[in-house]
């Protein structure tokens, strides 16, 4: 079964999260490791890493995923672009120091570029930060969008074509977000539907390259391209899917975050609903 969980606030410190995650009994969790909102962020100190790596050790969170800023654009300008490649390798070098194996990314916008020039510099910077970090063993999990602007990566063919450029690096995996892929068009409300969609993902991304979901349900419609997170069973989705990705046993092990609201004790009642639907009989 998935490792269900949620993102977590490293207030107080990074080692913090622990704690808080054990109070909501996750086994899986993301996180920021730096202000996401920030090009700069200060280097981690051996304190810092030393209190992280000691609290994750004998934590009951098996897995820790991390998630890069959101300013990053590896298809922009010049200056942007040089910008989000020196941010992602610093995410990078925090996760090694740190011992996070996975950081998911919100690779870029075209801004007025034909698609395919964006998705050609989008995997150059990514060819070339892998490169630069050949020797660690993690892993950049690019995660899916909503269609809004002109972001890439709302149609699977999109990210399939990234690794493509990559020569299908396994340095490179893909996070799935229930929000934006119904967003983006792709109905995963019945059974049917999920069955078709999650079978056009394994065969444009490969199920191996798979590594990680996000669940949310949506404010706004199928196809809205709009990026609006709800709790489940509140928004356009409804719980039939999340209670089917449950017990997909091809998803086995993979970490399930949510990043729906937390007002009114959100992660709570979210995470009760995933538990409960793991054990629901078919």
């Amino acid at each position: 079964m998935l490792l269900i969980g949620t993102h977590i606030s490293t207030a107080g410190g990074l080692h913090k999260v622990f704690k808080r995650a054990e109070l909501l009994k996750c086994e899986a969790i993301q996180i920021f490791t730096r202000n996401q909102l920030q090009w700069n962020s200060k280097e981690l100190s051996s304190e810092e890493i030393k209190n992280f790596k000691d609290a994750f050790m004998i934590s009951t969170v098996s897995k820790v995923i991390s998630h890069a800023s959101y300013l990053i654009n590896l298809s922009g300008e010049k200056n942007i672009r040089i910008k989000s490649e020196h941010a992602l390798e610093q995410e990078i070098l925090r996760c090694e120091l740190l011992g996070i194996n996975e950081v998911v990314l919100h690779h870029g916008f075209a801004l007025g570029l034909p698609k395919t020039i964006a998705i050609n510099k989008i995997a150059e910077s990514l060819q070339r930060i892998i490169d630069t970090f050949k020797n660690t063993n993690i892993t950049i999990l690019l995660e899916t969008t909503s269609g809004q602007g002109s972001v890439i990566g709302s149609d699977f063919s999109e990210l399939a074509s990234i690794h493509r450029l990559l020569n299908f690096s396994p340095r490179i995996g893909f996070c799935i977000d229930t929000c934006h892929i119904f967003a983006a068009g792709y109905d995963i409300r019945t059974v049917t539907g999920y069955n078709d969609v999650t079978s056009l993902l394994i065969s444009k991304l490969g199920l191996e390259n798979i590594k990680c979901w996000h669940l949310n349900d949506s404010l706004n419609e199928l196809g809205s391209g709009k990026d609006r997170h709800a709790s489940l069973g509140v928004g356009k989705i409804g719980l039939p899917p999340f209670e089917i990705l449950m017990q997909d046993k091809r998803f086995n092990s993979l970490p399930a975050i949510l990043e729906t609201p937390k007002e009114n004790n959100g992660d709570i009642r979210n995470l009760a609903i995933l538990r409960k639907s793991k054990f629901i009989k078919k």
